[in-house]
């Protein structure tokens, strides 16, 4: 039995929620550009979730702009889909079975543009939502009277002539729009692109005016782990309890935010916000980019070289170690939260790192220490050299669990052997890649400068890091003591004995 709107009175499973009737009757509220795993977990699901709580009644419409591949698996289902929600809150183990019916229809942008431009005349359709990836978001000098225009900013643009045109450009049809791509300041970002491309475009002025004053471009950060298609395994075994068949069956964590940028116009339009604390919507979302990118970004940046040598494989593995766990702990809670360089409270923090912890151990994600080490020198200038920096305005007393991190960092960029253009380094007895764009340097200098001021070459790159590091007090020093334990002793060795030392 395939999951659709005529099979829901048959499922069995008694663990899942299911729609009800009246939802599949409520009008169409957004546009949502993007078809994938991401959008499905979090946006989607938050209006889902106010749709059954009666807060938002209306559904979404969804625009595919790849090529490849059709529609199929969602007209086969209805657009339904189960999210399956699994993982640990407030210290507890958590799971939660849902069959979302947000999605109304999905649309091909190369075969339905015609019907996708129809929406753009719809007095409901107020909400754009978008997931093209970062590539996404680039500009693309283009016509767009095209069928469709190839960028989705091009893509955008032709909805919204069509709506100042449906509308005789009144004020109350600008829409409220919401990229969700992983680029800081996407919302304006999208909306400079799209000015220039409407100039490109010379669309008149009457236009730009509407463009620039009706609509709101909302920068957002999203944050949830939603990972690619499940594996056969873990469909199989769900179809199996279920009673019947998903091809969209979507795996997520607990934890959720979608911070948006907006006043209370875009409150009012955003509506679904009401049904979950994990949409906030707020004049400045910075903190929540500061708080993620600190605490769980940089705590992940600098225990991924650490647990890699110590021989754990994925994020659950190391936390499942005492010794490894209480590093983590101590690294975010203790010296990370207390240099955040932007103003934020230790309830903040402490709420947070609570959060970031319970992500940490959920048993259902399998991260991979080596996948977190790509860009693992650009991640460390862009999320801990801040962060060390305000460390040391505020005290000279070494942070040894950062210390321990960067020694840990450059004892894994040690290259033994290039191929092909690729790197690669050695650890408990075997070969891992390196993939760094600074591979090339670390690989040059490996033969050019004695072992012994390796740490200093490296710490003192101002290139490198935007400053040079060793003249932080005690800093070098740290660092060098546990390279040398790292290197001669093991990296849970190097932990062991900063526990001691504490």
């Amino acid at each position: 039995m395939i999951l659709s709107k005529s099979t829901l009175k048959d499922i069995p499973y008694l663990e899942v929620i299911v729609p009800e009737e009246s939802i599949f009757n409520l009008p169409e509220k957004v546009l949502q550009f993007g078809t994938g795993v991401l959008l499905r977990g979090l946006p989607d699901y938050f209006i889902d979730k106010a749709n059954r709580q009666g807060l938002f009644n209306g559904r979404v419409v969804v625009v595919k702009s790849t090529t490849t591949g059709g529609a199929s698996e969602f007209d086969e289902q209805d657009s339904l889909y189960t999210l399956c929600i699994k993982g640990i809150e407030n210290g507890q183990k958590t799971e939660e079975n849902i069959i979302c019916s947000a999605i109304s229809r999905v649309l091909t942008a190369g075969s339905g543009w015609h019907e996708i431009l129809k929406c753009a005349h719809n007095p409901e359709m107020k909400i754009i939502i978008s997931n093209t990836t970062e590539v996404g978001i680039q500009l693309v000098k283009e016509s767009i009277e095209a069928s469709p225009p190839t960028s989705f900013p091009g893509k955008l643009l032709a909805f919204l002539v069509e709506r100042f045109k449906a509308f005789n450009g009144s004020e109350a049809s600008g829409m409220v729009i919401v990229p969700t791509e992983l680029i800081v300041g996407n919302g304006d970002k999208l909306k400079a692109i799209v000015l220039e491309l409407a100039a490109f475009n010379q669309l008149d002025a009457a236009f730009i005016n509407w463009l620039e004053k009706s609509n709101s471009f909302c920068n957002s950060l999203v944050d949830r782990i939603v990972p690619g298609k499940p594996d056969a395994e873990t469909v199989a075994a769900y179809q199996e309890k279920a009673g019947y068949e998903d091809q969209l069956l979507t795996i997520s964590e607990v934890y959720r935010l979608w911070a948006i940028q907006g006043d209370e116009k875009v409150k009012s339009v955003l509506s679904f916000a009401e049904a979950d604390p994990g949409v906030i919507i707020a004049a400045n979302i910075e903190i929540y980019r500061e708080l993620k990118l600190r605490m769980l970004n940089g705590t992940h940046t600098l225990s991924c070289g650490l647990a890699f040598l110590a021989g754990f494989d994925t994020v659950k593995e190391a936390m499942d170690n005492a010794l490894f766990s209480g590093f983590v702990s101590g690294l975010m809670k203790e010296e990370i939260a207390s240099a955040i360089p932007y103003k934020v409270s230790k309830q903040q923090t402490d709420e947070f790192a609570a959060q970031v912890l319970d992500r940490f151990r959920n048993p259902h994600i399998k991260h991979q220490w080596i996948a977190i080490t790509v860009q693992y020198s650009a991640k460390l200038k862009m999320r801990v050299v801040p962060v060390l920096l305000n460390h040391y305005q505020k005290s000279e007393k070494v942070p040894a669990r950062i210390a321990l991190g960067f020694a840990a960092y450059l004892r894994f960029i040690q290259i033994e052997k290039e191929q092909g253009g690729k790197y690669f380094g050695e650890a408990n007895g075997e070969s891992y890649p390196i993939n760094d764009d600074l591979a090339h340097y670390f690989y040059g200098i490996k033969n050019s400068i004695p072992a012994d001021i390796f740490t200093y070459t490296i710490l003192n790159n101002t290139e490198l890091w935007g400053t040079d590091l060793t003249l932080l007090p005690g800093f070098l020093s740290a660092v060098q003591q546990f390279y040398t334990v790292i290197a001669s002793e093991g990296a849970l060795k190097a932990i062991d004995g900063l526990s001691t030392a504490k």
